[in-house]
């Protein structure tokens, strides 16, 4: 059981983020480069680790997921294409940010109307600053 500090208020609930690539060793970078806080002001991130494009549509018909991170090199099915797809058919659809398999895909990326993308190798600086910007506004606001 973890253990909160005074400044934590204890209804917090954890951020969820899916992580989706065929490749493990893909999906764990993006896990060790975020870690469980990206940030003092968010609370803790619990991952779904997803390897298959018709498990990513399932977790996010079901909703609960804060932030899908889609790898856009992935096979079959690529995080761009799936980006896509999920912003065309899930209304008021979570953000998502796609890892690129090069910066000059940057365009397909807006395609796919991903919020945010970061290019292979993953720099975990670029990478935690993407996923920050993006879960701040989900997380309510509290009183001072």
């Amino acid at each position: 059981m973890s253990q909160t500090t005074s400044s934590e208020p204890l209804d917090r609930k954890p951020l969820k983020v899916l992580v989706y690539s065929d490749d493990i060793d893909t999906r764990q970078q993006v896990i060790l480069a975020i870690g469980r806080r990206p940030h003092p002001d968010l609370p803790e991130v619990e991952y779904v680790e997803v390897a298959t494009e018709p498990v990513v549509i399932q977790n996010m018909d079901v909703g609960h997921i804060d932030l899908a991170i889609l790898d856009g090199e992935a096979v079959p099915a690529g995080g761009m294409g799936i980006a896509k797809q999920l912003k065309d058919e899930i209304y008021q659809c979570p953000p998502v940010l796609v890892v690129l398999g090069r910066p000059q895909d940057a365009w397909l990326a807006t395609w796919s109307r991903a919020e945010a993308a970061v290019p292979h190798p993953i720099d975990p600086i670029q990478l935690a600053e993407a996923v920050v910007s993006l879960l701040r506004p989900r997380v309510p606001a509290t009183a001072s």
